[in-house]
Formats: C-alpha cells, sequence, structure tokens
C-alpha cells in the first residue's frame, strides 16, 4: 500500500525539476516518470558514449547500463528499471541490479502491500518467475500470464509442462499446460490455462482452465468446478474469503458464478472484468446487454445508458457506495458515475479517482494536445503540457497535483474545495 499520511500536505508549490536540463544531460531521453508522493521526478536517457542511465531530479544514477527502459516508481518510492548488462537483461532499484542476469526480462509486477517486485524471465530457452531477485529454481518450456500474491511473498504463472513436436495436436489435446506456484508445477495438467489470480493470504490460485476442445471451467489449487462452460474469463477471489467468481458462458450467454454456482439472474451477451468493493460485499463488471453496446452491471442491475465504442473496468468508491467506469462513444473518452456520464468527452481519459469519502471524483484526461485535472465533470481553467493522477489526502481535504507547465515539474498541494468550486 502506499503510504500517503507522512507526505508533505502542505498547501503550496514545488519546482522539482528543470526539463531542458535534463534533455541537455542527454543525447535521447525515452520516457519520464514521477515518485507516487511528486517529490522526485525521473528520465530514462542515452549519454554520449550510447550507454544509458537514470536523472533523478537532476542527479545521475552513477553507473550506466548498455540498456534501460520502462522506468516506474513502485509505491514505496523505490524507482526501478530494466537494464541491459553485458547483452544480459535485469532489474535495477534505485540504480542497484539485480545479480542475476536473463536473455530476457519483462512485465514486471508489484504486490499489493508495495513491497515486492517480480518479472517474467527467459533463461537458456526456458521460462519463469524471479521475485525480490531470486528466480524459480524449474524453468519451463512457455509462459503466459503470471499474478504475484497480496503479501509479495509468492508468485504463480500459466506454464507449458512439457515440449511438443510441431503439428502435435492429439499431444496437445492429451494437455500439456498447467499453473505454477513458486515454481512447482500443479499436478493436474489442462489443454490451456489463464490469468491465475491469488487469494487475500497468498496460500490459493485460481484460474481459467479448458479441458477439451469447447469444454472450459475454473481451477482452484488444480481442482475445478464440477460445471463445464463454452468459454470464461479470469476467475477473481472474493476480498477475504477462498470464494471464486468469474464470469462463464452458459448456453450461448455469459452469466456470473461464483464456486461454480449462478449468483446474476441476468444473462448477457458479454460479461469481464469483474471487480469487488473493498468489504467484498458488492460486485461490478463490464458487461455487454445487447451485441454492440456496452455498460456496467452492479450487483445484477445494470446501467440503462450504453456505450457503443469501449468500456472500461468498474472502479469503487472507497466505502464501496459508487461505481465510476471509463466510457467510449463515437470516438471519445469519459467518465460515467453511477450510470450518469459526465457531459464532457476527450481524447483520452485516465481512470477515476474517488476522493475518500466517495462524494467527489476526480480523473486526467487529455484535449487538443493538453492534459487537465476533470473534476465531477467540471472542466478546470488550467491545463498541462503533461501530468499524472491526482491524489487525494487522507483527509479529502487536499490534492496533490504533479505536472509540467513551461518546461519544469512542479508538486503542487491545492485545496480540495478550491478543485471542486
Amino acid at each position: 500500500m502506499i503510504d500517503i499520511e507522512n507526505w508533505d500536505w502542505e498547501p503550496g508549490k514545488k519546482d522539482i525539476a528543470d526539463l531542458d536540463k535534463i534533455r541537455g544531460q542527454f543525447g535521447r531521453v525515452d520516457e519520464f516518470t514521477v515518485s507516487p508522493d511528486g517529490e522526485k521526478f525521473a528520465a530514462a536517457g542515452k549519454l554520449e558514449d550510447d550507454t544509458f542511465t537514470a536523472s533523478v531530479n537532476g542527479e545521475n544514477w552513477p553507473d550506466p547500463v548498455e540498456l534501460l527502459w520502462y522506468l516506474r516508481y513502485i509505491p514505496d518510492g523505490r524507482l526501478i528499471g530494466l537494464g541491459r548488462i553485458d547483452d544480459q537483461w535485469t532489474l535495477l532499484e534505485d540504480g542497484k541490479p539485480w545479480e542475476e542476469r536473463f536473455e530476457y526480462l519483462w512485465n514486471p509486477k508489484i504486490s499489493a502491500n508495495g513491497k515486492s517486485i517480480a518479472a517474467m524471465y527467459k533463461r537458456d530457452n526456458k521460462y519463469g518467475i524471479i521475485l525480490n531477485g531470486k528466480p524459480w529454481e524449474q524453468g519451463f518450456q512457455a509462459m503466459r500470464h503470471y499474478d504475484i500474491s497480496p503479501d509479495g511473498e509468492h508468485t504463480a504463472a500459466t506454464i507449458q509442462t512439457e515440449a511438443l513436436k510441431e503439428a502435435d495436436i492429439f499431444g496437445f489435446f492429451e494437455g500439456v499446460w498447467s499453473i505454477a506456484v513458486d515454481g512447482k508445477p500443479w499436478a493436474t495438467k489442462f489443454v490451456n490455462t489463464w490469468s491465475p489470480a491469488f487469494n487475500h493470504d497468498g496460500k490459493s490460485v485460481a484460474a481459467e482452465a479448458r479441458t477439451d476442445i469447447c469444454d472450459y471451467t475454473v481451477a482452484i489449487d488444480s481442482v475445478t468446478w464440477s460445471g463445464v462452460y463454452g468459454c470464461v474469463w479470469k476467475p477473481i477471489f472474493r476480498p477475504g474469503t477462498n470464494s471464486v467468481v468469474a464470469p462463464v458462458r452458459e448456453e450461448g450467454k455469459w452469466i456470473l458464478a461464483e464456486d461454480g454456482k449462478r449468483i446474476w439472474e441476468n444473462r448477457f451477451n458479454q460479461l469481464w472484468r469483474v471487480r469487488f468493493s473493498p468489504d467484498g460485499k458488492r460486485v461490478a463488471a463490464i458487461a455487454s446487454p445487447v451485441f454492440g453496446r456496452w455498460t456496467i452491471a452492479v450487483d445484477d442491475k445494470v446501467w440503462d445508458v450504453t456505450f457503443g465504442d469501449m468500456v472500461q473496468e468498474p472502479v469503487f468508491s472507497p466505502d464501496g457506495g459508487k461505481v465510476a467506469a471509463l466510457v467510449k462513444n463515437d470516438g471519445k473518452w469519459s467518465v460515467a458515475v453511477d450510470g450518469l456520464p459526465w457531459g464532457e468527452w476527450f481524447e483520452m481519459v485516465w481512470n477515476p479517482v474517488f476522493s475518500p469519502n466517495g462524494e467527489n471524483v476526480l480523473a486526467k484526461a487529455e484535449r487538443d494536445g493538453k492534459y487537465l485535472i476533470v473534476a465531477n465533470g467540471k472542466l478546470p481553467a488550467k491545463s498541462y503540457d503533461m501530468l499524472w493522477d491526482p491524489v487525494f489526502s487522507p483527509d479529502g481535504q487536499r490534492i496533490l497535483l504533479r505536472y509540467v507547465e513551461d518546461g519544469k515539474y512542479h508538486r503542487q498541494v491545492v485545496p480540495a474545495h478550491e478543485v471542486f468550486a
């Protein structure tokens, strides 16, 4: 979790970095990133000798690498990046590389508590997961998706257990895919597996499983639901429990099931991206009530409004009382809250951010090449050259803005009432 209690919440603006000076240090600058608390501004850049490093508030990491990309701050303030050293890849934390090296390293993930870092790797033509610098003891023929437990202690991935000869469809349908947890495969093999997900304490894993040419189900710790379906989407655990919820396709329509039993009466043309409220009592998902139209369903009640292009996953307010989602219609994006879309539409909008009491919603948006903070659908007077998601103070009375204006990166704390005036 991000510890925002100890951030500087005094109203005012800080000038953190000059982008022209940073660009002047490098022959090429690939990406910018900002720390969660807004105090640090980092950039990945190429030096004169064709090596790469990161600049943090104008100070370079002391040891350059051959290549550096995917520079990101994680919740506890560490700056990570994927770096190549001696033609091999590793992960760097605040400029210090992990000891392990790989043919390739990608898709880093951070645990929900913000303390652990995992990534997928390829080494000696085998695939695995590395967690906090320690790789799995066993590698596998192929790997698709992976997850990291909320406590950051465990990893799970979809893995191919053995090699197949070219066009060996009979061997494929006998089952060569499974789930590996901390590098140890389940005993059961499937035709395919996808999207492993941990429960709250990291002791159980659920995943999509294909058991035959047109048969799909959900597997938990290698044991499948008794029902077989035309398709399933990613299962997730109900918060704080071992119950598993997943959209499943039955008789040509999609329904929501929990532990293999239907829990919603409605049937949909499509249903996916299930999300729970923080207390686990409410559940929402992207739904298509009819072909070509998208909306959100909450506790089996479908929003009255639908959208023609796209709807992104639902976002619950901290108290679980409201649901917001990004929506797209006629090529433009906006935000809808409890089924009511904002009146303004944009080239792009980022995930809505609820105030701690759930009463207000902010979102970063792009219009005409500029970025702005939209408050409850109302346009601000000011826009920016670059902008990061806004952050509410713990009491909701202040808002942290992180932005670039006139070539400089600023960190600014403003009273919430000014933003929502």
